[in-house]
């Protein structure tokens, strides 16, 4: 019997894509993705199978790398053509949940410490304690356009920022003491002036002087998310995340990963088992094989090539409209974007050969990393392997059509995880930091 326990989390974009560029497409998907009712009972499923969080990724532009044209991005309802925002909606799957974490991504990039320190801090008393923080740190020509840039910031000055972005609002989220906030009718004292102060911040990017006039957060900050890959990307995340979102296609890549993070995060002081590594896997789940090999195929068609390519050009930051579509895909190519995305689908044409046009394909039909098919009991062997070889943590399930996806994971897959002690029966507490096991930061 196992006693570690896995995470599990969601990946359910505001939008039309989370695993599978095809399933908005699936006919029993629910499209109807601009309600509150339509969240609100992914929140509620998710919940019912103990997941530990639901995230919502999110960009800022319709993405026009591929041919400079939003086309293939808004006909084939692609990664970008439609976001919601992501704190708006987790506002609303707050009130519908008790426990469920509740993950926004927000850029670094394109916002200021003091408005998003007051935003998280208000979704985390909102929700008893549940909220978190995907930190992005934004790389997109088209996303710079929409806030006034006429080009993107270096790599290394993102990052700067991004670091700097974080000791302001750390700091911000530590103005106010634990017992601030009195509320003595009697004397009166709302709030206690000697437990709040400023932070008087004075940087590169950012002077701010504080306090925040939100008092300090139930979890003391939100949890962090990170997804970076790069060497900077690797260290950014080894100083500040908790949870590490990843997309490794192999088992033995993701192992390296994992060791590669807890050896940073040790080098800057922290606890290697505060990090939690969940590689992202698009689970195709059904009663028996022939099923889910049906359900595949069927997500598989449904998915347009263009758009699987739209998006990772908009991942890499190249136009691949621009190389032979017959051809697989250069190498050592310059990567403004994701490096790990590039090492990802570098490693699945050299391992398959995959042309462009064939890449598109599966990179829109699910990115690359495969054996999440097959019935409960395949699937859960599967991320028993990863679990146990020292490869993760848990998993971020992208789920491929909506809710259906949902459903399969929680009435099947988890009952099944249950069954193996590898998942919780019942939440460890009423805090996400309660469901990872995560010490509340002191102030």
């Amino acid at each position: 019997m196992t006693a570690k326990k896995l995470h599990l989390a969601a990946f359910v974009s505001a939008g039309p894509v989370s695993g599978s560029h095809g399933g908005w497409r699936h006919p029993k998907a629910d499209g109807d993705l601009l309600s509150a009712a339509y969240y609100q009972n992914i929140g509620r499923l998710l919940e019912e199978g103990r997941f530990d969080l639901l995230f919502i990724p999110d960009i800022v532009a319709i993405p026009d790398t591929l041919g400079g044209s939003l086309d293939s991005q808004l006909r084939y309802g692609a990664l970008g053509a439609l976001r919601l925002d992501p704190l708006v909606v987790l506002s609303v799957i707050a009130g519908a949940t008790k426990h469920l974490g509740l993950g926004a991504t927000i850029s670094t990039t394109y916002t200021q410490p003091y408005s998003l320190a007051r935003a998280l801090a208000t979704l985390d008393h909102v929700s008893g304690g549940r909220a978190a923080w995907n930190i992005v740190t934004s790389f997109q020509e088209a996303e710079a356009r929409n806030f006034g840039l006429t080009e993107q910031l270096s790599r290394d000055e993102r990052y700067d920022r991004a670091d700097e972005f974080l000791d302001v609002t750390t700091r911000l989220w530590d103005s106010w003491q634990d017992n601030a906030l009195v509320r003595d009718r009697e004397a009166p004292l709302f709030a206690d002036p000697a437990r709040v102060r400023r932070i008087n911040h004075v940087g590169k990017w950012f002077n701010v002087r504080g306090p925040l006039n939100v008092s300090r957060p139930p979890q003391g900050r939100p949890v962090f998310i990170q997804a970076g890959a790069s060497a900077r990307g690797r260290d950014f995340a080894a100083r500040w995340a908790e949870i590490i979102f990843v997309t490794p296609g192999l088992i033995d890549v993701a192992v390296e990963f994992r060791n590669d993070l807890r050896a940073r995060a040790a080098r800057f002081g922290r606890d290697p088992d505060s990090l939690k590594v969940l590689p992202g896997i698009v689970p195709v789940i059904a009663d028996t094989e022939k099923q889910a090999k049906a359900l595949h195929d069927e997500l598989y068609g449904l998915a347009h090539a263009e758009a699987g390519l739209s998006t990772l050009s908009y991942h890499l930051g190249v136009d691949l409209s621009l190389f032979p579509q017959d051809q697989v895909l250069p190498e050592n190519l310059n990567v403004p974007g994701v490096e790990g995305h590039y090492r990802e689908v570098s490693e699945l044409t050299r391992r398959s050969g995959l042309n462009l046009a064939e890449l598109g394909q599966r990179y829109g039909a699910g990115r690359t990393t495969s054996g999440f098919t097959g019935t409960p009991g395949l699937v859960a062997d599967r991320m028993q392997e990863w679990f146990e070889a020292g490869a993760c943590d848990g998993f971020m399930l992208q789920i491929p059509y909506l809710p259906g996806g949902v459903e399969d994971a929680v009435h099947r897959l988890v009952p099944e995880l249950q069954r193996r002690s590898l998942f919780r029966r019942e939440y460890d507490g009423s805090t996400l930091r309660d469901s990872l096991g995560l010490a509340r930061p002191v102030s």
